[in-house]
């Protein structure tokens, strides 16, 4: 998509963006949908639409806008006012089919969103570009699975990929949720022209979130003996037994059994000194990532000296946000593995 590039002026910034994405003379069959993409669950498409970028998973954070305000006084330009949901998040990019406005598919689907139940939290119908860019620091794209073929222009041989569908040109957004069972389900739209002007289509984004439990018990809390043998062997060892709300730098109450183990560790070794090192996975920026890490590495400090009695003068808290990843940032199982917290000899 267009955002995937650095933003400089925006002149330049649609211009350069425009031509990256323009394929001359090399015309491929029209997309099909996705193999193994389906509707999401709280909405259908536009009659007659092509599923055209996919991605469904089972458990996952995603950043929502609730209202239209944009802060233009922090670089990129983001949301101002953004909520964040974990459960079962699904995307959907589709292409209309041709000679159906952007205007058109917006109503649609507005008017089968409050049949539904939605409720609006706010929505933008007229000069939606800074909202448009604004969805790039929420990375409302990001790994998504995009269908081959080409998007035709009209009157030339020119063809356009699927993943520059989604455009600034002629957007409206719409933001709203539905209670079922006392759990706030969530619906971003956003609706455009597809590519650019050349095109006789229009491409509507849909994410649909609904917040559930994860699944626990999935993790087994390290004993003292095995941070043993791990600092020992590697000279660190990994946590999963630690838990943050997504964002937040507090530890929850479930970690305590984690932190007990740690504690006997280090009080069996007293000379042992280690860093606390705090690691996030690859979603959101380098330097909140990079604060967000240092605090929770600060916050398993100081548990470990104030409910473990581990002298401070042995632990040393560093963030180091995603840049030394275990696995893929590109899967929600990779990103599981990457957030951790570790223990490196000093």
């Amino acid at each position: 998509m267009l955002h995937k590039f650095i933003q400089g002026a925006r002149a330049s910034f649609i211009a350069a963006s425009a031509m990256a994405f323009f394929q001359a003379a090399h015309a491929g069959d029209f997309p099909k949908d996705v193999p193994g993409s389906t509707d999401p669950a709280l909405i259908k498409r536009f009659a007659g639409s092509t599923l055209i970028g996919y991605k469904a998973e089972p458990w996952e954070a995603a950043r929502l806008p609730t209202s239209a305000v944009i802060n233009k006084d922090i670089q990129g330009k983001p949301f101002r006012d953004v909520v964040t949901v974990e459960g079962k998040r699904t995307r959907a990019v589709y292409l209309s089919p041709a000679g159906k406005s952007p205007l058109e598919v917006y109503r649609n689907h507005e008017q089968a969103l409050s049949a539904a139940g939605f409720k609006k939290k706010f929505s933008c119908e007229v000069a939606c570009s800074d909202q448009y860019f604004a969805l790039t620091p929420l990375e409302f794209d990001k790994g998504l699975l995009w269908s081959r073929g080409s998007v035709p222009a009209v009157g030339s041989s020119a063809t356009y990929n699927p993943d520059a569908a989604i455009t600034f040109e002629d957007g409206r957004m719409w933001v709203g949720s539905l209670t079922q069972g006392g759990v706030e389900k969530w619906v971003l739209l956003y609706v455009s022209k597809a590519v650019n002007s050349n095109t006789n289509y229009s491409a509507a984004f849909i994410e649909v979130v609904e917040p559930k439990a994860m699944q626990t018990g999935q993790v087994t809390v390290l004993k003292a003996s095995d941070i043993q043998s791990g600092l020992q062997k590697e000279g660190k060892v990994a946590f999963y037994g630690l838990y943050f709300d997504t964002g937040k730098a507090e530890i929850k109450p479930n970690s305590k059994q984690q932190l007990e183990e740690m504690g006997k560790l280090l009080k069996s070794q007293p000379s042992l000194q280690v860093y606390v090192v705090g690691h996030t996975d690859g979603q959101g920026q380098l330097d909140a990532n990079l604060q967000l890490s240092q605090q929770r590495a600060q916050a398993v400090v100081d548990a470990l000296v104030k409910d473990q009695r581990i002298e401070a003068r042995r632990l040393m808290a560093k963030g180091v946000a995603n840049l030394a990843p275990l696995d893929t940032n590109a899967t929600e199982d990779g990103r599981a593995r990457n957030r951790r917290v570790e223990l490196v000899v000093r």
